[in-house]
């Protein structure tokens, strides 16, 4: 549904209020950009990204508020997923061996 590079991508148009800029600083193309939008838009009930076309006042695009909710929930989930994960993270580091740099 939504993964680490939607929620990015989110945070980005966020950030420059726009699709094209977001991809951009994300590396992606705007055909890209625009195509993970379009699949948030369409797999929610609500749509997530709400756009408008240039012109004299400039184009522009921004969450909605069920965006905004479906990031924040996101990001709660990474969290908590962080949380739970350091019992056995810290099993991990505490088995591993060193390795030496550049291997």
């Amino acid at each position: 549904m939504i993964g680490p590079g939607k929620a990015e991508l989110m945070e980005g148009i966020l950030r420059t209020g726009s699709i094209a800029a977001a991809g951009r600083d994300m590396g992606m193309s705007y055909k890209r950009a625009w195509q993970l939008v379009e699949t948030l838009n369409s797999i929610f009930n609500q749509p997530l990204v709400v756009s408008s076309r240039g012109g004299a006042k400039g184009g522009g695009a921004h969450l909605t508020e069920a965006g905004q909710q479906v990031l924040d929930a996101y990001r709660q989930v990474e969290a908590a997923a962080v949380e739970a994960a350091q019992p056995a993270l810290s099993v991990l580091r505490a088995l591993r061996t060193d390795i030496p740099e550049g291997k």
